[in-house]
């Protein structure tokens, strides 16, 4: 496969910040590996946007808000199913941060999420309730750009989810495979791949584009 990447093409970079990354607290196995790889995929693109998981210290997704849980466990929310995780990028702090490493000057957007401290945030399109939006799609409609090319952390929450929704909302959306890792709990990445899918995400690796 060989796809020419167009000047309205959008590169979405989602999370690649330190808590994700190995020595962080909710670190993603390889998550350092793919930042010299988004590094080079970027300057193929005029238009990139970011995601970063942005969380109060006492978000409800925190194992440590819930007495008698422990991270991975679930628990019934008013949205729904909300897996609890260590605590992470809470916002102001070193783990927050989207890693230095990353060389992307020319972004010119970064939507923060999860922010909010009743509900969880894995896309960057809307919020865990399915019903507040980040304005995300807002930006890239004004904008009229072209395809969505989703890279990141972690392929089997926040990749996904981003890529699903971007679907959705009527883009044409690839995740490239080698510039995304996944955290894989309990088959979680399979589903996710299985999930993209069926909502029409194109799964593609960087030498696609790279050649």
């Amino acid at each position: 496969m060989n796809i020419t990447i167009a000047p309205e093409d959008v590169l979405v970079v989602v999370d690649v910040q330190y808590d994700f990354l190995p020595g962080g607290s909710l670190a993603v196995a390889g998550g350092d590996e793919i930042v010299p790889l988004i590094n080079t995929l970027g300057k193929h693109f005029t238009n990139v946007v970011l995601t970063q998981d942005w969380h109060p210290a006492d978000h409800v997704s925190f194992a440590s808000q819930h007495g008698g849980k422990a991270a991975f466990e679930t628990v019934e929310l008013s949205y729904g199913t909300q897996v609890l995780w260590p605590d992470h990028c809470v916002w102001g702090t070193h783990g927050a941060e989207i890693s230095h490493d990353l060389h992307l000057p020319h972004a010119q957007l970064i939507i923060r999420k999860g922010y909010n401290r009743e509900i969880d945030s894995y896309s960057g399109f809307q919020e865990a309730d399915r019903q507040t939006l980040t304005g995300l799609a807002g930006y890239l409609n004004e904008r009229d750009v072209g395809r969505l090319f989703v890279v990141g952390l972690a392929t089997d929450f926040c990749v996904a989810w981003t890529a699903i929704d971007g679907a959705a909302a009527g883009y044409d959306v690839l995740v490239i495979e080698d510039a995304a890792r996944g955290i894989d709990n309990g088959g979680s990445l399979e589903r996710a791949w299985a999930d993209m899918e069926e909502a029409g995400v194109q799964r593609i690796v960087s030498k696609d584009i790279l050649g």
